[in-house]
């Protein structure tokens, strides 16, 4: 090549660079008008691209760009733009270098729009900028620390974004900064210690990251010092001094870290703070002593719940006389509560949702008597105070409170009758007072609270009979529990104008005579409790109206006749306890009778049967001895049959997961590469609902067949609109990014884009699993129109408790970082075609920074408090009280997950209630009992021990000592889920000793099969 076509290359080539590199970084001039029109149209072509910004028309006039829509000029130089006001505009993309041509700006102001990459560095050259709010985007990278060259800059607000990284430390060198709020990122590291010296800062909002460390101790050195909000991080140590001290500090929130020692009593003291909320922390000691006198404070809310607090609490709150909010749950709290509190005028836990007055006093250990001064809370409409010593009778002066709805004094130590005045309470709804040692008559008057929908009044020691007037009461619909006390009498007959009722239980009283017909009229009754009583006569004929009755208990008692035939029909009915009475003649051949574990009737001398499976007498007079003959045969043939259909079960399962994991050697499914919009709008039939497999919080899942693939994938579409929605995509993307498991969700690729319309779309591809979630197979409804699902047999049942253990082996022992699932549930395990489980969902998934693979636990860079994690019925009790995420939080889920896949009951059945869970189910009925609570659906008979007068031949002793085996595997199943679901972290096991447990099961299952 000549010389001179190359000196023409690099002349070009150094004129498209200047031309580009004029766009791209400020000019070391103050510009001109010309510079900024030529600086907008530059943002116009970055953050428009879906039109939002229709007045900003490019028609080469350089005196017009003043006028446009959000750009404001300056009065002093002609034509030169001095702020850029676009707030919640759907601005999308990038933000561009060239803005740092805009030389003149002092405010930038682009908050609630769809910005996304990091912020240009070249913001540092805005020499002028005093004001920026990047607020509510999607923007991400680190805080550039060229901001601190912005020596004017007195507010950022870069809030509610991706942000990552360390909090610059020269931000501290901006003299004028007067509110800095970087909250709602994913910041880490420390605060540094230099931005407590700012003189003018006013505002620092950091909540909602993982910051760590203490809390700088030069924070509250401005004297204009008016709000900190530090919840939701890592941070540890106390309270600095001069933060305490601040003479300016109205909102001090430091909720949801781990900061501890004492509560520093100036705190208490201050003339200027409004809002102190140090909830879910480990503050130690006592709350701090008010002076006496001071009712200076315009304190109006107090937050010290789920904390180590003791002690005596202090009369002198009592002088907070502005205060609304008091919140001092989950701490150790001993002592009586001081009358001063009942005279606050104004004291009310405000509900935003339903705008409630409530005072919150349960679960500690507060004791003496209640003050009659509670009165004076006239506003108050829901109080609760269970769970404590409370001793003393109930004041008279409750029923002052004539806006009362809910009232809770349960589980106490009340004693005494209960005051006349609760008849007052016109408005109450809900009345608890069990498990105290209440007496006397039930007050008639209580019929005069016409709103009541629920009374409990249980395990006390009320006598008499039962008020009639009390039956009135149409309104009761949600229960009426008046068991365990000393009532007698006879039932009265206007006990049929209960029509609403749902739970009766009047169980374990002395109540006689006979069951009144008119009971039978409260048709939409679903339990009956009562056993334990002095009933004599039939179950009466109007039974046959309560057709939807689920929990039927009339055993203990002395009733006699028939057992009626039309129980046979009550499909809904679950439970049916007739045991310890006087019934006589033949049991009902059909309908729940044919299900042992659905029906009681032991107990009853007269009854016969049909048929030997139910163990009683036969009818037609049959021997007691052929009745054991045949029986006998009978369990040898349902061992051997059950023996067959379990090692052909399982050795299915075990040939096709050993074909699976040869083919996951060869895997058909290719790595699928970029995906557009346009792709997954053709694999789903434009997301049509045929193809919808399931839908949840943060996301729907279609499946779907993509043109360059041979199977099928199923596609999770996030809903961007549901808050929380894009962190469950990061959550997600962040933890299956680096995870590779057979027993995980694989995930094949991501698609983040923007739909036709030009909203945010993202979706996850993964691989489908063609027998979906392990909850429907527990729970089994139609998978077609004509092919219902088969049950889940006890072999499948082990082989997907091995198969979650070694996932989760996996996550917690073989991820750096370490994985915590949070969200552990038989919805988000999924089966393959060869019944193999594999986790998915990592929604709420946390990674465990910090953590000491030795100790087996998290260090104090872990996972900062978050609240309850999870779903209801799998979150682990600890997670409730504020605990930090942990490891020990997914055994519990998967102890959850081994009960019910044993009982075929879900921990949030409706039976558990009222102090039973699924946990306490299990444990009463372990191990000699735990035949009868077993999900019928695994074909799993259990036989007693036999007398050697039924031993059979050498084939009946080997088929017996098969269901010995069984039951022996089911035994150590059991165990291993009770262990996982200590209520105690510290006493459940290690996933990693779980993986091996389980994994012996499977292989002494394995053997009972060979």
């Amino acid at each position: 090549m000549s010389p001179a076509p190359l000196i023409i290359i690099v002349l070009s080539s150094l004129l498209t660079c200047s031309l580009l590199g004029a766009s791209a970084t400020a000019l070391h001039d103050h510009g001109d008008a010309s510079t900024d029109f030529q600086a907008l149209r530059c943002l116009k072509l970055h953050l428009s691209t879906s039109g939002f910004l229709p007045s900003w028309k490019i028609d080469g006039s350089l005196q017009k760009f003043c006028t446009w829509s959000g750009v404001t000029c300056s009065k002093r130089h002609t034509s030169r733009v001095v702020a850029l006001d676009l707030e919640s505009l759907y601005l999308d993309g990038q933000m561009p270098p060239c803005i740092a041509n805009l030389t003149l700006l002092t405010r930038i102001h682009l908050p609630n729009n769809q910005l996304r990459g990091p912020i240009p560095t070249e913001l540092g050259q805005l020499n002028m900028l005093r004001y920026l709010n990047l607020s509510s985007n999607n923007l991400s990278g680190m805080i550039p620390s060229t901001l601190s060259s912005c020596s004017q800059l007195r507010v950022i607000d870069l809030g509610s974004n991706s942000f990552s990284g360390e909090i610059p430390p020269n931000l501290s060198q901006c003299p004028n900064m007067q509110q800095l709020k970087l909250d709602y990122n994913m910041l880490i590291g420390g605060i540094p210690e230099g931005l407590g010296i700012l003189r003018n800062l006013s505002v620092l909002h950091l909540a909602g990251n993982t910051l760590t460390g203490n809390i700088p101790r030069s924070l509250g050195t401005s004297p204009a010092l008016h709000s900190v909000n530090l919840t939701d991080n890592s941070l540890i140590g106390p309270i600095p001094s001069l933060l305490a001290n601040s003479s300016s500090l109205q909102f001090l929130v430091l909720t949801k870290n781990q900061l501890g020692g004492e509560i520093p009593s100036a705190l208490f003291n201050s003339t200027s703070l409004k809002i102190l909320s140090l909830g879910v922390n480990n503050f130690i000691g006592s709350i701090p002593t008010v002076f006496p006198n001071f009712d200076d404070s315009p304190l109006q809310h107090l937050v010290l719940a789920s904390n180590n607090l003791a002690g005596a609490i202090p009369s002198t709150l009592g002088n907070f006389s502005s205060l609304r909010w008091l919140l001092l749950s989950q701490n150790n709290f001993q002592g009586s509560i001081p009358a001063s509190i009942g005279k606050l005028p104004n004291l009310q836990l405000l509900d935003l949702s339903y705008n409630l007055e409530v005072l919150l006093l349960r679960t500690n250990k507060i004791s003496g008597t209640i003050p009659k001064e509670i009165e004076h809370l006239t506003n108050i409409k829901r109080l609760y105070m269970e769970n404590n010593l409370l001793t003393g009778s109930i004041p008279k002066s409750l029923g002052n409170l004539e806006d009362l709805i809910e009232l809770s004094l349960s589980q106490n130590k009340l004693s005494g009758q209960i005051p006349l005045s609760i008849g007052s309470l016109s408005q109450l709804s809900e009345l608890y007072l069990q498990e105290n040692n209440l007496s006397g008559p039930i007050p008639r008057i209580l019929a005069d609270c016409k709103n009541l929908e629920i009374l409990n009044l249980s395990s006390n020691r009320f006598d008499d009979s039962i008020p009639k007037e009390l039956l009135t009461l149409s309104s009761l619909s949600k229960g009426l529990d008046l068991s365990h006390n000393k009532l007698s009498g006879q039932i009265p007959h206007e006990i049929g104008s209960l029509l609403n009722l749902g739970p009766l239980n009047i169980s374990n009283n002395q109540l006689s005579g006979e069951i009144p017909s008119t009971l039978g009229e409260c048709v939409h009754l679903e339990s009956l409790h009562m056993e334990g009583n002095n009933f004599h006569g039939r179950i009466p004929q109007n039974f046959l109206n309560l057709r939807g009755i689920i929990v039927m208990d009339l055993s203990r008692n002395n009733l006699s006749g028939e057992i009626p035939n039309f129980f046979e029909s009550f499909s809904s009915m679950k439970l049916l306890n007739l045991s310890f009475n006087n019934l006589e003649g033949p049991v009902p051949p059909g309908g729940m009778f044919q299900n042992g574990s659905e029906v009681f009737i032991q107990g009853n001398k007269k009854l016969c049967a049909n048929t030997p499976l139910l163990e009683l007498p036969l009818c037609n007079g049959v021997k007691y001895k052929q009745k054991m003959h045949i029986s006998k045969i009978l369990k040898i043939v349902a061992i051997t049959a059950l023996s067959l259909v379990l090692s052909s079960c399982f050795g299915v399962i075990i040939f096709k997961r050993r074909k699976k994991i040869e083919q996951a050697a060869h895997p058909s499914i290719k790595e699928l590469k970029k995906l557009t919009y346009a792709d997954l709008v053709k694999a789903t039939n434009g997301f049509s609902l045929t193809n919808l497999v399931g839908s949840g919080k943060y996301g729907s899942v279609y499946k779907g067949r993509i043109d360059s693939e041979d199977h099928i994938v199923a596609i999770k579409v996030f809903k961007l609109g549901q808050l929380g929605a894009t962190k469950s995509f990061l959550a997600e993307c962040e933890a299956l990014r680096n995870t590779r498991h057979r027993n995980l969700v694989r995930v094949i690729t991501v698609c983040s884009t923007s739909d036709t319309t030009g909203n945010e779309f993202k979706a996850l591809i993964l691989e489908f699993m063609e027998n979906g979630d392990l909850e429907s197979w527990l729970y089994p409804t139609l998978l077609h129109k004509n092919h219902p699902k088969r049950p889940l047999c006890l072999g499948s049942r082990i082989v997907v408790a091995v198969d979650i253990a070694t996932a989760l082996d996996y996550l917690h022992n073989h991820c750096m970082p370490p994985v915590v699932h949070c969200d552990l549930k038989p919805r988000n395990i999924l089966l393959d075609d060869v019944m193999g489980a594999h986790v998915g969902d990592f929604g709420l998934a946390k990674f465990l920074h910090g953590y000491s693979s030795s100790s087996g636990t998290a260090g104090s860079t872990s996972t900062s408090l978050v609240g309850p994690r999870g779903s209801v019925g799998y979150i682990a009790p600890e997670y409730g009280y504020g605990s930090k995420i942990s490891t020990e939080g997914d055994v519990y889920s998967y102890g959850i997950i081994i009960l019910e896949m044993l009982t075929g009951k879900r921990p949030t059945d409706e039976m558990f209630k009222d102090g039973l869970s699924l946990y306490k189910f299990v444990e009463d009925s372990f191990p000699e009992k735990i035949g009868e609570i077993l999900d019928p659906r695994m074909i799993i008979p259990y036989y007693g021990n036999q007398d050697e007068e039924e031993a059979g031949s050498s084939s009946d002793q080997e088929n017996h000592q098969m269901a010995a085996g069984i039951m022996g595997c089911i035994t150590a199943l059991t165990k291993l889920g009770l262990l996982c679901a200590a209520e105690t972290p510290k006493d459940r096991p290690a996933m990693q000793d779980v993986c091996v447990t389980a994994t012996a099961i499977k292989e002494a299952f394995s053997a009972l099969q060979a």
